[in-house]
C-alpha cells in the first residue's frame, strides 16, 4: 500500500509540474504577444519608414465617425458598392513608406504600401474591385486586383488584395514585390518576431501603450530638396534623419518625437536648434495675438505650444508636448464647408 501511495504522489507531482510548465509557457507567449509589434505593422514590407495608428481610441474620443461629411461621387459609389464606411469601419491603419529612385516619376519621391484592419464584406469588396480593375493576378492563393490610378502620363498601378476576413493590403509601387511580401508575411504572422528589419530595429523605442507611432525616416513625406519642410517651414534637419514619434493618452494626448543623432554632440546641436525654432513659433503666435486682439484666441494651439519642450537624452533630441483633446477633435472632424 505504501508503494501505491508513493506512486500516486509521484504521478500527482508530475501532473502538477506539467501544469505549472504549461502555465509558464502560456504566460511567456502572452508577454511576447503583448511586447510584439501590432500585426498590421508586422505585415508591412521592407521600407524606409513606418506609420501606424489604432483608430479605435481616436474614434471613441472624438466621435468623428458620426460627423456628416460631403463625399465625392467616386467615394459615394465605393461606399454604396462595398458597404465600407472608412470613418466607421476602419480600426487600424499601417503604412510603409518607400523612397523612390526617381522622385519625378509617377509616385513622386515616396511610394506607399498599406495594411488596413476593420470590418469588411469580402464578397462585395471583391465584386467592386473586379469592376474597376484592369487586371487580376493570383499569388499565394489570394487575388490581387490591379487598379490604374492617376491622370494621363502619371498613371500608376495600385495593387489591392484581401489578406484576411478583416484585413486589406494595397501598394502603389511599380512592381508587385511589396504586395507579395505582405501576403508572404501573413503566412508567418503568428510569430511575434515577424516583420521588417526596420520594425525589428526600432519598435523597441516606441513607448508602451502608444495608439499611434512612426519610425524611420519620417521626413520622407515632407522632403523638400533634401530637407524636411512642414507647412512651408523648412526644418534644420536632413530628410534622412531617423525619428521615433508616438501619441499616447496619459490623461491628455501626449506627443513624443525623438530624433536619433549620430553622436551625443549632434544631439546637443539638434536640441539647441529645435529649442530656438520652438521659441520662434511661440513668438509668432504671441505676435499674431497682439496684432489681432479682437480675433478669437486659439486656446488649444497656445496650450500645445506652452507644453512643448525639447530635451537631450544622450544621442537623442526629444520633443514632448501635450495635445488638447479639443484640438484633436477639431482636426479629426471634417470641415462642413461645401455641405448642401
Amino acid at each position: 500500500m505504501s508503494l501505491m501511495r508513493f506512486q500516486m504522489r509521484k504521478r500527482t507531482r508530475y501532473s502538477l509540474l506539467l501544469m505549472l510548465a504549461l502555465m509558464v509557457a502560456l504566460v511567456v507567449v502572452l508577454v511576447l504577444r503583448k511586447a510584439a509589434p501590432p500585426e498590421a505593422a508586422r505585415l508591412l514590407p521592407e521600407s524606409d519608414a513606418i506609420i501606424y495608428a489604432n483608430l479605435k481610441p481616436l474614434r471613441a474620443a472624438t466621435r468623428f465617425d458620426r460627423t456628416q461629411v460631403t463625399r465625392s461621387p467616386d467615394y459615394e459609389r465605393f461606399i454604396d458598392a462595398t458597404g465600407i464606411v472608412p470613418e466607421r469601419d476602419l480600426d487600424v491603419v499601417a503604412f510603409a513608406l518607400h523612397r523612390m529612385d526617381d522622385p519625378n516619376g509617377p509616385n513622386g519621391p515616396v511610394g506607399y504600401s498599406e495594411v488596413f484592419e476593420g470590418r469588411f464584406d469580402g464578397e462585395r469588396l471583391a465584386r467592386y474591385l473586379a469592376t474597376i480593375a484592369t487586371a487580376k493576378e493570383t499569388y499565394a492563393d489570394h487575388d490581387i486586383f490591379i487598379v490604374p490610378v492617376g491622370d494621363g502620363k502619371e498613371m500608376r498601378p495600385l495593387r489591392i488584395a484581401q489578406v484576411g476576413y478583416d484585413t486589406i493590403a494595397a501598394s502603389n509601387m511599380p512592381t508587385p514585390e511589396q504586395i507579395h511580401s505582405i501576403l508572404d508575411r501573413h503566412r508567418a504572422a503568428a510569430s511575434p518576431f515577424a516583420g521588417s528589419s526596420l520594425l525589428s530595429a526600432r519598435y523597441g523605442d516606441v513607448p508602451a501603450f502608444s495608439s499611434a507611432w512612426a519610425i524611420g525616416h519620417i521626413g520622407l513625406p515632407f522632403s523638400d530638396r533634401g530637407y524636411i519642410s512642414i507647412f512651408g517651414l523648412q526644418l534644420p534637419l536632413s530628410e534622412d534623419t531617423t525619428f521615433v514619434a508616438s501619441l499616447r493618452y496619459l490623461g491628455t494626448i501626449h506627443l513624443r518625437i525623438e530624433q536619433i543623432a549620430p553622436t551625443d554632440a549632434d544631439a546637443v546641436h539638434a536640441t539647441e536648434t529645435l529649442s530656438s525654432l520652438l521659441g520662434l513659433v511661440r513668438s509668432v503666435q504671441q505676435t499674431q495675438a497682439l496684432m489681432h486682439p479682437t480675433a478669437a484666441p486659439d486656446a488649444e494651439v497656445r496650450e500645445l505650444l506652452e507644453s512643448a519642450k525639447v530635451e537631450q537624452h544622450k544621442d537623442r533630441a526629444v520633443l514632448t508636448a501635450n495635445i488638447p483633446l479639443d484640438l484633436i477633435k477639431r482636426l479629426a472632424t471634417p470641415s462642413s464647408e461645401g455641405k448642401p
